[in-house]
């Protein structure tokens, strides 16, 4: 690493640079806004911190957590909620060079316990709930040595407060100098497919992502953005961005109450937010139904599960006639690699009217490569070209570029069947299924995991889904596959010779088939939408679900694994 003082490029590593570059260029912009209550009139009260004072604060806490002897390369667990703490101690952990490890705690105990005892932290900083975890979990948390308790001091759960870590300072915090290819934090998957993965985040890498966003989004300094995914508002303050923390659940969005969120987006003229397509399904039918707009709103990205059209059609008459919606596709291993605007989504739609095409997602990401493969189960060490299929031709979307992650953490096998070595770069296979039509834009099929494989052929879920989502009473669907004559093997995809396809529904709240004729009515309208499409017109077996299960971090993945057990164990219609 070079050591001349001269160099520019010599701190350009650590994304923490932005922090003070921005508080010595925009030092009293708001960096950072949470709402903290109502007054006695009612109104929504607001804590601000602005660039300088979110600088001063994570410099405290820098000092304060090098004194305890966290730095350098030393993985941290941080469990704090989403808001004013989480991003100071984010910035600070980055500017010490410490490497943060970013878990849902509500993931579940048993997955939480995993995924930790696998990313082997040796530092924690948590609230009490996660040190009343340590304190359960002792085996996946025994290689943590030092930890700070974020809270109450009357709560002696740490070996130090952080309030007694951030007194007053005298000087900035000299930023830890790093390479673009060290490790900069460990951040989970949603567990949709499994247990949640760590993925290993290089300094480079987002780098890589702060760089697309601005060129894919153009978002601008000065702008207000709502993150619904807390990491978002780490992308903001390099953006030059506030971020305007909402007052939704991150592990429960669609719970979100969508007349405080707009409230919310109102009282400080958010112009940019990036979240999950459930918010936006109950905060634009809230819109619609009370005759609410929102001008001051330049784009919504909307990600973590496929976006259903009348999303975009909705925001039409939401937004302004110069804001859009956006669709950045990608995830934890690669993101963004793929973005389409709703009106380019809206016309790719209209010239092709048949649902079974899938869901396009737009274009691929500058700097991003994306190819089609061979749907495939098995590792594929060495890439060559022959490996990539023509347009329109169904399989597994790979992308190469400067935002895809190499390796999971202590998960070899999960690795070696997710990479592909080309020379010095790596394809990450996404165990997304699609194609790429004559124009080169993507169209999303569903999980490689999800596909069922008939006696007939594969099923996919995206496609067949699209079908039945068509029927007003339906909320939402879900093809899954049963064991099937000729095979004792239950679950989707791989493991079985074929599978017998069930689609299963769940009704929107207002429907209720409340009997078996009123179902058997129901499954008939389904068969004949199914008949209208070669795809679909085999399929016979449909079930009703009240609710089904849901990844935490969106609320918007089906779990369609569980949905499966459920099918079998539920046998009948």
């Amino acid at each position: 690493m070079r050591t001349d003082l001269t160099e520019p490029a010599l701190d350009s590593a650590n994304i923490a640079r932005y922090l003070p570059q921005m508080a010595a260029e925009r030092p009293d912009q708001v960096a950072v806004v949470a709402g903290a209550g109502r007054g006695r009139a009612g109104a929504a009260r607001y804590q601000r911190l602005s660039f300088a004072e979110l600088d001063q604060v994570s410099d405290r806490y820098a000092w304060g957590l090098a004194g305890v002897g966290i730095g350098r390369g030393v993985r941290v667990l941080l469990l704090v909620p989403a808001g004013l703490p989480l991003i100071s101690l984010t910035f600070a952990l980055f500017k010490v060079g410490a490497v943060p490890v970013l878990i849902d705690p509500a993931m579940g105990r048993r997955n939480l316990a995993q995924c930790i005892e696998e990313c082997q932290p040796e530092a924690m900083v948590g609230v009490a709930r996660g040190h009343l975890a340590r304190l359960t979990f002792r085996q996946a948390f025994r290689t943590v040595r030092r930890s700070v308790m974020v809270g109450s001091r009357y709560l002696p759960l740490g070996d130090v407060n952080l309030a007694d870590l951030s007194a007053p300072i005298r000087s900035p915090f000299p930023i830890e100098r790093v390479a673009a290819d060290e490790l900069a934090a460990i951040l989970f998957t949603t567990g949709s497919t499994g247990v949640p993965k760590g993925v290993l985040y290089e300094y480079g890498m987002f780098e890589a992502q702060i760089r697309l966003l601005r060129q894919i989004y153009h978002i601008e300094p000065g702008e207000v953005e709502m993150p619904a995914f807390p990491l978002f508002a780490l992308f903001n303050v390099a953006l030059g961005a506030t971020s305007a923390i909402p007052p939704i659940d991150p592990t429960r969005p669609a719970s979100c109450d969508p007349a405080e969120v707009i409230g919310f987006m109102q009282d400080l003229r958010v112009t940019s937010t990036f979240g999950s397509p459930a918010i936006w399904e109950k905060v634009t039918a809230y819109c619609v139904a009370h005759g609410v707009t929102l001008p001051h709103l330049r784009r919504v990205l909307m990600a973590g599960a496929p976006v259903p059209p009348h999303l975009h059609e909705r925001f039409r008459c939401i937004l302004s006639p110069s804001a859009d919606t956006h669709t950045p596709y990608g995830a934890t291993e690669a993101l963004p690699i793929a973005s389409g605007s709703g009106r380019e989504v809206l016309a790719a739609l209209a010239e092709r009217a048949d649902p079974t095409a899938g869901t396009c997602v737009g274009r691929p990401a500058p700097e991003a490569t994306l190819k089609i493969i061979g749907i495939s189960d098995a590792p594929i060490p060495t890439w060559d070209d022959a490996l990539a299929l023509p347009p329109f031709q169904v399989g597994e979307i790979c992308v190469k570029g400067p935002s895809v992650t190499k390796a999971y953490v202590n998960r070899p096998q999960s690795t070696a069947l997710a990479k592909i070595h080309d020379g010095a770069m790596l394809w990450h296979r996404m165990g997304d299924l699609g194609y790429l039509d004559d124009q080169g834009r993507l169209w999303f099929y569903g999980r490689k995991s999800h596909r069922v494989e008939t006696a007939a052929g594969p099923l996919y879920t995206e496609p067949v889904e699209l079908v039945f989502n068509q029927h007003p009473a339906v909320f939402r669907s879900a093809l899954v596959g049963v064991r099937g004559e000729g095979t004792g093997d239950r679950g989707q995809g791989t493991g079985s010779r074929w599978q017998e396809p069930v689609v299963i529904v769940e009704l929107r709240r207002h429907v209720a088939a409340k009997n078996q004729a009123e179902r058997d009515t129901l499954f008939a309208e389904l068969r004949a939408l199914g008949a209208a499409h070669p795809m679909t017109a085999g399929l016979d077996r449909f079930m009703i679900h009240p609710a089904f299960p849901v990844d935490i971090r969106h609320n918007a993945k089906i779990f369609r694994e569980k949905l499966a057990i459920w099918a079998e164990s539920s046998g009948g219609r």
